[in-house]
Formats: structure tokens, sequence, C-alpha cells
């Protein structure tokens, strides 16, 4: 039996986030992983050839360096190591089918230039600057627990920024759907073109509500803070974490499956794993999904049946798929300016998005995929051999169990064989070909994880899922991740839930992982610098 101040159940990035920052306030802390290794949804592999290096499920860090994470472990993880590549040019684009492009730059008044109708122009940096002067009281919302009085502060910041007229815009905003927000706001495309296949990343479609809030927040991250990846791949993140893990005495446990919270008298104190039980003086932090957290680690009559309920209904999203392809040569885009763009959407927008969503989500395979194109190498050349390329892609409207083909041309009888996989990445890299016409003759490799890989690499995949479940409006903010239970507190004393099934849902930004501990910390005088283990010293 071990004993520590918290223990924490799972090694994602809100896992890692909680487990460093309580570290940093003097706390002592195990990690407990199920995986041989910890970062969830966060590795780098050869997965195609050798000298490949593919950001293997997450890539891109946005919203971590933009986040309160990043602000309070950011300096100490670059002093273990971690460093970004990133672009001040172009960041993003979409390509339609009909081979129109529509670029972002990290300057949002060149990206505006790109607009066909003046008044479209106007109206998007408007809305960027509207977003900006009220950024400080959204971040609060989003950063914040919804339901306690800490949403006071910047609920009062907004009314006093906005008046009341204001405020019901920004509510309205949640309610409605992408699709909704464009159409309403701007005479053009563009706008609709460029940002409705980001909301994929968001776990929405472009017809879900809070679509039309999110739309320019995307943007906004997006203008703000680039796309960085990872120098060296993302694999490199988790080794400053260890470093940094490590330096502050945090005790790390994989290949050790939990098994059971334990609760005595009404009071969570450690778990139980893999016949080992790991004691908890203060806190237990679990990031996993409700599903798990109510329906199988917590004893029976530990918590109402109501909110066991609410767990069994909680529902998952989209599943998702990734392709890894390693090419001779940078694909010959016909649209030279996508050489140098590390992110590409292949996409028509809120059109061919929402039908390739509606198909998913009636079981069937999408006929059009929206493909997510990253070209990580262009930040990061040391990825790939000299003068080679990789491609990293990213599906996320494909059905966890196909009932059938959209296009009539798969068989799905079987369910998400190697075949089928195969058969649909093939699809997919015939629609890159259309706008990357040499691109056939430069595969050397591919490598498919299909949604059933997914949920083996990660418990909190279910079905494939790699939100967390739902972002759909009725299961988020004050709803996640659940209606009853909107908070990371837990109706069990010192049990806490964190990770991608919480608000603010997914996305590698940390966010609940670093609320969470800074509740738990408040107060604490926070050290200057790491709290050293025995016989370790800081790596500068």
């Amino acid at each position: 039996m071990a004993e520590a101040d918290a223990v924490v159940v799972g090694s994602g990035v809100n896992g890692l986030v909680a487990a460093a920052e309580l570290g940093l306030a003097g706390w002592s802390v195990v990690l407990v992983e199920r995986e041989q290794d910890i970062g969830g949804f966060i590795a780098t592999e050869e997965r195609t050839l050798p000298g490949y290096l593919h950001d293997t499920y997450s890539s891109w860090h946005p919203l971590f360096v933009s986040g309160p994470a990043f602000a309070r472990l950011g300096e100490l993880l670059r002093r273990h190591g971690l460093e970004y590549r990133n672009t001040d040019e172009w960041v993003t684009a979409s390509v339609a089918d009909d081979g129109r492009v529509t670029l972002a730059h990290r300057d949002p008044e060149r990206t505006a230039a790109g607009f066909a109708h003046e008044a479209d122009r106007g109206a998007y940096l408007a809305a960027l600057g509207r977003l900006g002067g009220n950024m400080a009281a959204i971040g609060g919302l989003m950063g914040g627990e919804l339901r306690s009085p800490a949403l006071f502060r910047p609920a009062v910041a907004l009314l006093r920024g906005v008046g009341r007229q204001g405020v019901e815009e920004w509510v309205r905003s949640v309610a409605t759907s992408g699709r909704g927000y464009t159409r309403a706001g701007f005479r053009g495309d563009e706008v609709d073109h460029l940002f409705a296949p980001w909301l994929l990343h968001a776990g929405l479609a472009p017809d879900h509500a809070s679509g039309g809030f999110l739309l320019p927040l995307l943007a906004a991250t997006l203008h703000g803070a680039g796309v960085p990846v990872v120098a060296g791949g993302a694999g490199r993140f988790l080794d400053a974490f260890r470093s940094l893990l490590t330096a502050t005495g945090v005790r790390v446990e994989t290949g050790t499956r939990v098994d059971r919270v334990l609760v005595e008298r009404g009071r969570a104190v450690g778990v139980a794993a893999g016949g080992r039980v790991f004691r908890a003086r203060r806190a237990v932090l679990a990031s996993v999904t409700p599903t798990a957290l109510y329906g199988t680690l917590l004893p029976e009559g530990s918590v109402d049946p109501e909110v066991r309920d609410e767990a069994r209904r909680f529902r998952y999203g989209r599943a998702a798929m990734q392709i890894h392809v390693a090419l001779s040569g940078p694909p010959g885009w016909r649209d030279a300016r996508l050489d140098t763009v590390p992110l590409v959407h292949l996409s028509d927008g809120s059109g061919s998005t929402g039908i390739a969503c509606a198909e998913a989500e009636a079981g069937l395979l999408p006929r059009r995929p929206t493909v997510v194109v990253g070209q990580q190498y262009v930040l990061d050349p040391g990825r790939v051999p000299p003068g080679a390329a990789a491609l990293w892609l990213q599906l996320q409207e494909v059905p966890f169990a196909p009932r059938a083909d959209a296009a009539g041309e798969l068989d799905t009888a079987q369910g998400w064989t190697p075949a089928l996989a195969r058969g649909y990445a093939d699809r997919v890299l015939s629609r890159i070909a259309r706008h990357a016409p040499d691109l056939p003759g430069k595969v050397l490799a591919v490598d498919v994880i299909g949604p059933p890989d997914l949920a083996r690499r990660n418990p909190n995949a279910v079905d494939g899922d790699p939100y967390g479940g739902s972002a759909e409006l009725d299961q988020s903010f004050v709803w996640r991740p659940l209606p009853t239970s909107g908070r990371h507190a837990t109706g069990i004393r010192g049990l806490w839930h964190i990770g991608a099934s919480t608000h603010p849902g997914a996305g590698l930004g940390g966010v609940s992982g670093h609320m969470v501990a800074t509740t738990l910390t408040r107060g604490a005088r926070f050290a200057r610098l790491p709290r050293l283990a025995p016989g370790r010293r800081i790596r500068g």
C-alpha cells in the first residue's frame, strides 16, 4: 500500500497538468496510468517507415499554449526540454471540391483581405474585436466552474462590458449553429468555408448549437496562437512532463489499471489498482468518463441512483480515424499556396461537412468526408528524411459500427476490418489527389488507425469518440459532465472529476486539470521553483 496527498487517475493532458501543479504546490502525488506509458492521446511513433516521425493521435497545441495551464507550467516545461514550432504566415486553409481555396493568415486583416465582399471584411474584424474586448470574461467562464460562486466575477465583468443586450447576444450565439452564424453575419462563404470544418475539432457538426459561439473563438485562437507543434514530435511533450514530474517528486505508476475508487464514510480515500492500494489523504482526481466513474469505479450506494442513471445515459459522439502517410516528397498542390500551410481541410464548408456528419451519425461511411490534412513537416522538417514529407490525416465523421457505405462501394458487413479501413483510406487519398495530382506516385507507406484502435488505446474514447462524449449543447457547459453534476467536484468528498468529459470539454488544453489543482491549492504559496525530489536537480 502506498499513500500520498493526492492520487490522479489517468495521464492524459489533464492528469499530467493536475499532477504537476499539485506537485509544485508541495503535495505528494501518485499518478496512475493503465497503459505502459503516460500521455493518453499523445504519442510520436515511426508508424510507417524508419525516419518518419508521426504524431499518433493529437498533434496541434493552440489550446495549450493559449491556456492557463501553459501560463503556469510553460516556462518550467521549456526548461525541461519542451520547444514549439509555429508559423507567423498562413496558418490554415480549406479546399473545396471545385478547387476553390480559402486561407487564414496569422494576421486577421490579411485573412479578411481575401474575402470577396468588403462588408464581410469589416464584419469579420468586428467579430474578432468584440471577442477580444470580452476575452477576459469569456476566458473566465470557459476556464471556471460554471456552477459555483466563481462564475460571479466574469459574469459581472461581461455585463459591465457589454450590457444586458450584449450578454443576450452572447447567450444567443451559444444557441446558434456555426452554419446559422455565418449565414446571418456574412454575405460571402469564406468564413463558413474556412471555419465550419474547425467545429469538428470541438466535436460538433455545422448544424449543432453553440457553433455560433465557438466559431469566432476558434478563429481568434488560430490568429493568436497559430498551430504550434512540438519540436521533434508530440512525444517530446511527454518527455518534458516526465522530467518535470520527477523533479516535483510525483510518483508515476504505469501499466496499472484502476479497478475501484475507495470510499469510506462518504469520502474518497484512494484507489485499488492491480492488486495494490494507493491511499489519498486529501484528494482523488479521476480523468475518466462518467460511464466509467459512476458505472464501474465507484462502489454501489456511494452516489444517488439519479446520478448513476444520468451517467448511463451519457452520450458519445461520432467516431474518428487517422491515416499516416510517408511520402517521398511534398505533395504538389494545384494551388502552390498550400505548400506551406500546416493544416488544410478538404471541405466545401457547412455544406459538405454537414452532409458527411449526418451520414456518419446515420451509421454510413461518408461519400465525401471532410479530410484534415496535417503537414507538420513544414513547421518541423526534422520529422522526415531530407526532401521527404509526411501527412497526418484525420477523419472526424465516421461511425463506430458502420451499417453501410453512402457511396455504395465498400463492404461494411464485418465492421471495421483491415480491408474496410484501407478501402476507406484509399477514398481519402483519392480526395487529396484531386488537389495534389502527384500524390499517388509519392506514397511510400500508409498506416491506418481505425475507430476500434482508438477505443482500445484509450478507455475514454468510448465507441471511438476521441472527445470524451458528445459536445452538443445539452451535454456541455453547465450540463457537462451530467445535468445534476455540472462541476468537477462530485457528490463524494475528496473526489474530483477531470478530463474531456468535463467542462470545458475536449481539446489539448489541460484546463480541467488546472482548474481542480488550483482549487485544491488555493491559498497555498506556490514555490518559485519546483520542489526537488531527493537526489534530483532541475535541468536548466
